[in-house]
């Protein structure tokens, strides 16, 4: 996909993002869009490390109620154990596809989903960044089968298809190179995935602005948790979600998934089941980027249900 070809597709390219310090993105723009107000119910399908969650939070009051969301299992004990005596909150450890399951036809007041990639997540050691050399799990569940053993089964084109997807220009010498190592010695660690990608592509890759591993790790990572399958599938479920007169506010980082939420946000504007909050996505200012280089691609893009 030409598009993302010049863009920064994910956070984890800039080695800043290693840092542990946690800061929410776009935090004011995305509570001014979710609107939270005393006593509402809100639900957090990436809870992660509770940024936005805590101003939330604190703008519900003591007769709010919060269902905070992370797919990490280590996340959702954290935040149990963070929240435990706070009894507004729920912590659940599923993927936010599973919110409506989870609610029983009961509808919140707001939803958010902040796609982007926290710190915890690049040092909890399950191979998602390419700067360590860490077991190549790229899972967030345990309950997820491994990108090391889904590899072994792979067929070229099929891994030709999930790198081209990010726009990676030199998908196709990476599949073979990738799919011709794996027949000799099995791919295990990013350590090793990044070796045999680094073969695949000239000396002067990217004219050195993107590390190697930066599109084909975003790839892998999207294919092997089903992220886009799974965006869709809460996106079309909002108004299953949220009740009329509720807010909907996501942030994405890559233009894969940002497509995802302009579409089926329009989509859910043009039938009347949706309005709107701005007709273009917000971004961060040059202030908040000199503070969290993480936030410089990050998108918000809210509605209102209905």
């Amino acid at each position: 996909m030409d598009s993302t070809k010049n863009k920064n597709t994910e956070e984890q390219s800039d080695s800043r993002a290693s840092t542990r310090t946690h800061i929410p993105v776009l935090l004011n723009e995305t509570i001014d869009a979710l609107d939270p107000q005393p006593g509402e119910f809100f639900v957090d399908g990436t809870a992660g490390e509770a940024g936005h969650m805590k101003v939330i939070l604190s703008k519900i009051g003591p007769t709010g109620k919060y269902l905070a969301i992370d797919w990490n299992k280590l996340n959702a004990e954290r935040l149990r154990e963070e929240f435990k005596d706070d009894h507004r909150v729920r912590v659940e450890n599923v993927n936010f596809a599973g919110i409506p399951e989870l609610l029983r036809g009961e509808k919140a007041d707001g939803l958010l989903l902040d796609l982007g990639f926290s710190s915890g997540e690049l040092e909890a050691g399950r191979g998602f960044s390419f700067q360590k050399d860490e077991p190549l799990l790229m899972t967030y569940s345990d309950e997820e089968e491994p990108l090391y053993k889904v590899l072994k089964r792979l067929s070229e084109k099929e891994i030709f298809e999930i790198l081209k997807l990010t726009g990676e220009r030199y998908s196709r010498p990476m599949a073979k190179a990738i799919f011709e190592a794996e027949r000799k010695h099995p791919v295990e660690t990013t350590g090793e995935l990044v070796e045999v990608l680094q073969k695949a592509v000239p000396g002067r890759y990217e004219a050195g602005r993107l590390n190697v591993g930066t599109r084909a790790f975003l790839g892998f990572r999207i294919y092997i948790n089903r992220e886009l399958e799974n965006l869709n599938r809460i996106l079309e479920a909002t108004t299953d979600v949220v009740k009329p007169g509720g807010r909907v506010a996501v942030i994405t980082f890559q233009s894969l998934e940002d497509k995802i939420v302009k579409e089926i946000f329009k989509k859910q504007a043009k039938e009347g089941k949706a309005e709107l909050l701005f007709k273009k996505p917000l971004g961060p200012t040059l202030r908040e980027i000199r503070e969290n280089p993480r936030s410089r691609s990050a998108k918000l893009r809210a509605i209102r249900i209905i």
